[in-house]
């Protein structure tokens, strides 16, 4: 009788258990249009907003989905507002894209003190899709810090491609490590 009575018990609370780790979880799905971009769900999948195919003639409506897209050591997170403002990014973008990469104002903010030592998931995501481009993101703020914005200019008219070896943009041979926080 105490081994059944023990046993149901211990089966109550697994169940009990399981249940409330599974409410717990956060899911891109869940997620409202305005905590969508940059947050990570618990399996460390990056969310992203998407416009559905159904609802192309209503432009303001989105969801808000799980990516293939993993975040490096992160995971349940969804990103502050003082890091969307320092880091210069927007909370409606669709989909993840190194296009921002090319923006003249977006570089500097996102190579700022301010996002850059503060704001890693950020980091981690221009950093890969920056790898994804073929350029170490730290090399290109390191750059931008010593030369200015006359160098970010001339990658920015010839676009990520056109950097290359000859300058201190240095193509990364094979994935960077991610930046240390």
């Amino acid at each position: 009788m105490a081994k059944t009575t023990l046993l149901v018990i211990a089966l109550a609370l697994a169940v009990s258990m399981q249940a409330t780790l599974g409410k717990n979880m956060l899911k891109c799905k869940d997620l409202n249009v305005d905590s969508c971009a940059y947050a990570v769900d618990t399996s460390g999948k990056r969310c992203v907003l998407e416009k559905p195919l159904f609802s192309l003639m209503n432009s303001d409506e989105y969801t808000c989905t799980t990516s293939e897209i993993e975040a490096d050591k992160l995971n349940e997170w969804i990103e502050t507002e003082e890091c969307i403002n320092a880091c210069g990014v927007d909370r409606k973008p669709l989909g993840i894209s190194s296009d921002s990469l090319l923006d003249r104002e977006f570089i500097p903010k996102l190579c700022s003190n301010a996002c850059y030592t503060n704001c890693p998931n950020i980091v981690d995501l221009y950093f890969n899709l920056a790898a994804g481009e073929g350029v170490f993101l730290p090399k290109l703020c390191e750059t931008l810090e010593s030369k200015g914005r006359r160098e970010l200019l001339d990658i920015q008219s010839s676009g990520l491609d056109g950097v290359s070896d000859s300058t201190d943009l240095a193509y990364a041979q094979a994935p960077a490590p991610a930046p240390a926080y």
